[in-house]
């Protein structure tokens, strides 16, 4: 598009972008140093805040208990996020002592190296015993012991905030209990005691929560605790 310019020119300045694309490559590299990431340079500090989950299970009499000490980067910032550094596996059952302390110590070598540590959860939850597994309270089913301590340390990465949980919509969960509510009737279930399974008795395990709430109502199997169907 032409310019035509009516008044007389009494100067003029060439416009450098190189400087400007400096400035702003300087600003952006000034902004991440100021942002402190995760990473095995960062001593610990002498206190952090943590979290204890007690497992039991029916492969011990003892139960297990798994402490994740986390550490807050950015503290007090726009950039404030929580890190697990550390990780603490104790139980009276000495019988797997030396793969328990064996795997607290790469688990925590890995927290501490920085970066996405979430694969950590998936990777021990697909391991299985070739002995079986077992269900937990609740009805969900537990491949082996090291994939309950997969599981823990994947609530305690969505409880902070690094792992994303799968909300279910509010109309998904009404018809879910409306299902509930139908087969009970049908079934005459009796009361839920507290250690019994909040799903109903003929439930089958569903083969994507690994919980044992999968119904079947008009022809179609629905699962009461993640809203898995068969029907879409």
């Amino acid at each position: 598009m032409a310019v035509t310019i009516a008044k007389k020119i009494v100067g003029y300045k060439v416009k450098d972008t190189k400087e400007q694309e400096q400035a702003a490559s300087n600003s952006e590299k000034d902004l991440s140093d100021a942002i402190e990431s995760m990473s095995e340079n960062i001593s610990r500090p002498e206190t952090l805040r943590g979290s204890t989950y007690k497992i039991k299970t029916p492969l011990s009499e003892h139960a297990l208990y798994i402490t994740i000490n986390d550490i807050v980067l950015n503290e007090g910032t726009d950039h404030e996020q929580s890190r697990p550094y550390e990780i603490f596996i104790n139980s009276k059952n000495m019988d797997h002592f030396q793969w328990v302390l064996a795997l607290t110590r790469v688990v925590s070598a890995v927290f501490r190296k920085g970066g996405d540590c979430t694969f950590l959860a998936e990777e021990l939850k697909a391991v299985f015993d070739p002995k079986g597994g077992y269900f937990k309270r609740g009805g969900k089913f537990m491949p082996s012991l090291v994939a309950e301590i997969g599981d823990c340390i994947e609530q305690h990465l969505i409880a902070i905030g690094m792992i994303e949980s799968d909300e279910i919509s509010d109309h998904q969960r009404q018809i879910m209990e409306e299902k509930r509510v139908a087969f009970e009737k049908k079934q005459a279930a009796p009361p839920v005691s507290e250690d019994k399974s909040p799903y109903p008795d003929g439930a089958q395990l569903c083969n994507k929560c690994m919980t044992k709430a999968a119904i079947l109502m008009d022809g179609c199997m629905t699962c009461l605790n993640c809203g898995d169907s068969k029907c879409g």
